[in-house]
């Protein structure tokens, strides 16, 4: 598990995933933001931390039934049981909803243990009642199906995909009540100082548009005036 330094979480806390898809197309990553995946419910904070994978193939009937569970090594319970502090839940659930990833026994034993968060391309069944706890949750739609019938757990802590991006185990996961982008570790770093760079200016574009300026010249700043403006406003703001 890559090490997230506490200052770059700090910065990812409080940027938004636009803004840091941005940020990662001017690096040439133009598909990192995890597709039909949403909040269970909007926490009003955003989720940060690396990846910890769990993998899902399709189901084989006569090794899915409901025993499996009993075994203390299977890959879904196994997941919530060792998925460090910290860490988030990474769910290929191969786009399928139709079975649910997990539901609000699982997610309430990550939350206790300190799991900064959880992140299927699949479902949730009991979805309200995990909207109703502390740990942010993404999925693509409520599902009542447990995962056995659809879904094998496989694979622990290995590189998947999810919702059409590449999730490789330490990559660090950034949500926020819109939707869920994934920063290569060794990105984090630059990628959280100008995000944070970025949200200050477009806070600053923000009052000037309610205040009636154009944005021609002011976003993007291809006025000088613009950041002049802008360093004064940072100055009296303390940004």
């Amino acid at each position: 598990m890559s090490e997230l330094k506490p200052d770059t979480r700090d910065k990812l806390m409080k940027v938004s995933v636009a803004t840091l898809a941005t940020a990662l197309f001017k690096r040439g990553f133009r598909n990192q933001t995890i597709q039909d995946v949403r909040p269970v419910r909007p926490k009003g904070r955003n989720m940060v931390g690396p990846a910890y994978t769990l993998r899902y193939i399709p189901a084989r009937e006569d090794l899915n039934q409901l025993d499996v569970f009993r075994n203390p090594e299977h890959p879904q319970r196994k997941a919530v049981e060792v998925c460090p502090p910290g860490a988030v839940l990474v769910m290929d659930s191969r786009k399928d909803p139709r079975a649910a990833s997990a539901g609000d026994i699982l997610v309430t034993r990550l939350q206790m243990r300190g799991v900064a968060g959880v992140v299927t391309d699949g479902g949730f069944r009991d979805a309200m009642k995990i909207g109703e706890l502390d740990i942010p949750a993404y999925h693509n739609r409520p599902s009542s199906p447990t995962n056995l019938t659809r879904h094998q757990a496989l694979d622990l802590n290995v590189p998947i995909g999810c919702g059409d991006v590449p999730v490789f185990p330490g990559d660090i996961l950034v949500g926020d009540d819109e939707s869920v982008i994934v920063i290569p570790a060794h990105l984090a770093d630059e990628v959280a100082a100008e995000a944070t760079e970025m949200t200050a200016y477009e806070d600053f574009v923000s009052e000037q548009v309610k205040a009636g300026a154009t944005i021609v010249g002011l976003y993007p700043p291809t006025k000088e005036e613009s950041l002049e403006k802008f360093a004064a406003w940072r100055q009296e703001k303390g940004r």
